[in-house]
C-alpha cells in the first residue's frame, strides 16, 4: 500500500501541466473505512456533460418552491389578485366579527339588567308575600251587632245604638278637603315595604270627585280607559322608549307631528318623526334627527318646538331646538339623583321624568335630602331653571311610573300586573297629597313609560315594545 501511495505522489509530481492542480483528500467511506481520493483536472475537456445530475436539478427545483413559499408567507405577493381578494375577506371577516361582539355585548347588558330586574321581582315577591301573611293574621275588627228596629221607636222616635257600641263606627274617614294634612298623609310612606304601595291599591277606596262627566277644566282625574295599542317596535331597541306630542308645536313642525325615541342601548341618540298618527302607527318617519348627546332612559318630552330630555349617566337636562337641530339651553337639575340612584320600581334609570301639563314643564325626580321621596319641580322651559319645588311623601321607587295633569301628580302602582292602581294623588296647588284608587290596566305587561298628552287629552305609554293610549276623564275642578 506504501509503495502504490508513493507512486501515486510521484505520478503527480512528474504530471507536466497538471501538477500544480492535484489534489488529495482522506476521508471516511459511507462504511466507516478510510479512503482516499485523488482528482486531477482534465487537460482537454473544458466541462462535463450533464454537470451535478439529476440530484442538483431536484435540489433546485425545491430551492424554487421554497423560495416562492418564503415570499407568499412574507406577504411578496399581497399586491396581486389572490392578496386583494384575501384582504378583503379578512376586512369582511373582521367587520363581521365586531358587529357580532356588538350584539352579543347589547345581549349581554340586557340579560344582567333582566337579570336585576328578575331579583328586584323575587324580592318584592317576598315582601309582598311576608306583607299578606302579616295581615292575615292580624285579627279581625269586632262585628258591630245588628240591632232590631223596635216597634215603640217606629213612630218617629230616634233608635238608640246598642249597648257597647260606636254610634259613629259605621262612617268611613275621609280625607279632609280644608286643608288637614294629617288625614291626607300617605300611609304607605309609614311603611317599610315598597310592595306595601301596590297591596295598598288593591284594597283602598276613595270616592271619585264630584262630577260623573268629563269636563273641560282642570279637575281631578276621575277615569282611563282601555289601553289601544297603536304600533309595535320594530326590533329590540324598541322593547322600552318614549313617544311624544307637542301641545304647542312650532313651525315647522305641525301640531300633529309625533316623535318617539328607542331607549335601549348605549348610545341612543335618534329621534322619529312622524307626520300625524297614521304614519305613526305604518311606521314611516318623515324626519330623523341625530342628537348631540346621549338620551338617558324614558323621561323625555317635547314642548314648544324643543326636545326636553336627560343625558345619560347625569343630572343635566337639555333643551334641544328641533327647527334649529341644536342645543338651546342646559342645566343641572340641582342635587336629583341619576343612572339608577330614585328610578321607578321597573329601574331603567328612570330618576329624572320630563313632562309637559296645562300648567308647563314639569320634572319628578328624587334627592338625597329628600331620602327617595318624589320631588317635584315646576322648571322654566327656556333656560330649564327650578320655578319651585314640592316634597311628597311617597317614596319614588315604590311606585312603576307616575304622569302630571293639571299640576296634580298621579302615581301608578305596578308596571307589570294586568289590572293595577293609580293609587296616590299630590296636588302642587293646595302642597296636599292622598290615595286614590282608579283602575289602569298593563295590556301587555310591561310599561316603562307613561306621559299626560294634552294635545289629544290622553295618556301616552309604552308597554313591552308596544306605544299604547289612553283616554282620561277629569271631573269638575273644585271651587276655591
Amino acid at each position: 500500500m506504501l509503495l502504490l501511495l508513493l507512486l501515486s505522489l510521484s505520478a503527480l509530481l512528474l504530471g507536466g501541466d497538471a501538477q500544480d492542480r492535484a489534489a488529495l483528500w482522506r476521508g471516511n467511506d459511507r462504511s466507516g473505512r478510510c479512503q482516499y481520493t485523488f482528482t486531477v483536472p482534465s487537460p482537454t475537456e473544458t466541462s462535463c456533460p450533464q454537470t451535478g445530475g439529476p440530484e442538483l436539478e431536484g435540489l433546485k427545483a425545491r430551492l424554487s418552491l421554497l423560495e416562492v413559499l418564503v415570499a407568499r408567507l412574507s406577504g411578496g405577493e399581497a399586491g396581486g389578485p389572490a392578496g386583494g381578494s384575501r384582504s378583503r375577506g379578512q376586512s369582511e371577516l373582521q367587520t363581521a366579527l365586531n358587529r357580532a361582539m356588538g350584539e352579543r355585548n347589547l345581549l349581554q347588558g340586557e340579560k344582567e339588567r333582566l337579570e336585576q330586574e328578575l331579583q328586584g321581582l323575587q324580592r318584592r315577591m317576598e315582601e309582598m308575600r311576608r306583607e299578606t301573611e302579616r295581615l292575615r293574621s292580624r285579627p279581625c275588627p269586632p262585628q258591630v251587632p245588628v240591632v232590631p228596629p223596635n216597634p215603640a221607636l217606629q213612630g218617629g222616635g230616634l233608635m238608640k245604638p246598642a249597648q257597647g257600641s260606636n254610634p259613629m263606627s259605621h262612617l268611613v274617614s275621609r280625607p279632609n278637603r280644608q286643608g288637614d294634612s294629617s288625614s291626607l298623609r300617605d300611609s304607605a310612606w309609614q311603611f317599610g315595604s315598597p310592595g306595601f304601595q301596590e297591596l295598598k291599591a288593591e284594597v283602598t277606596e276613595v270616592p271619585a270627585p264630584d262630577g260623573s262627566v268629563d269636563s273641560p277644566g282642570c279637575g281631578e282625574l276621575v277615569s282611563v280607559s282601555e289601553p289601544v295599542t297603536q304600533r309595535r317596535a320594530d326590533n329590540i331597541e324598541g322593547k322600552y322608549g318614549v313617544w311624544m306630542q307637542d301641545p304647542e308645536a312650532v313651525s315647522p313642525y305641525g301640531p300633529n307631528m309625533i316623535w318617539r325615541i328607542d331607549t335601549v342601548g348605549s348610545d341612543v341618540r335618534k329621534l322619529f318623526g312622524y307626520d300625524d298618527m297614521v304614519q305613526f302607527t305604518k311606521g314611516f318617519p318623515s324626519k330623523v334627527l341625530l342628537l348631540p348627546e346621549q338620551v338617558e332612559s324614558t323621561g323625555a318630552t317635547v314642548y314648544r318646538g324643543s326636545l326636553y330630555y336627560q343625558r345619560r349617566r347625569s343630572r343635566t337636562l337639555i333643551r334641544y331646538d328641533l327647527a334649529s337641530e341644536s342645543t338651546a339651553a342646559r342645566r343641572d337639575l340641582p342635587h336629583a339623583g341619576f343612572h339608577g340612584q330614585f328610578p321607578y320600581s321597573w329601574g331603567g334609570y328612570t330618576d329624572i321624568d320630563l313632562s309637559v301639563d296645562e300648567q308647563g314643564l314639569w320634572a319628578v325626580y328624587s334627592t338625597n335630602k329628600a331620602k327617595g321621596a318624589i320631588v317635584i319641580s315646576q322648571l322654566d322651559p327656556h333656560s330649564l331653571q327650578v320655578k319651585r319645588s314640592w316634597e311628597t311623601q311617597i317614596r319614588k321607587n315604590s311606585v312603576a311610573n307616575s304622569f302630571i295633569i293639571c299640576g296634580k301628580l298621579y302615581t301608578v302602582a305596578s308596571y307589570t300586573a294586568p289590572n293595577t292602581m293609580i293609587n296616590y294623588m299630590y296636588d302642587t296647588e293646595t302642597s296636599q297629597g292622598k290615595p286614590v284608587s282608579i283602575p289602569f290596566k298593563n295590556k301587555h305587561y310591561y310599561n316603562s313609560m307613561i306621559d299626560y298628552n294634552l294635545a289629544q287629552r290622553k295618556l301616552f305609554a309604552w308597554d313591552n315594545f308596544h306605544m299604547v293610549s289612553y283616554d282620561v276623564r277629569l271631573g269638575r275642578p273644585q271651587p276655591n
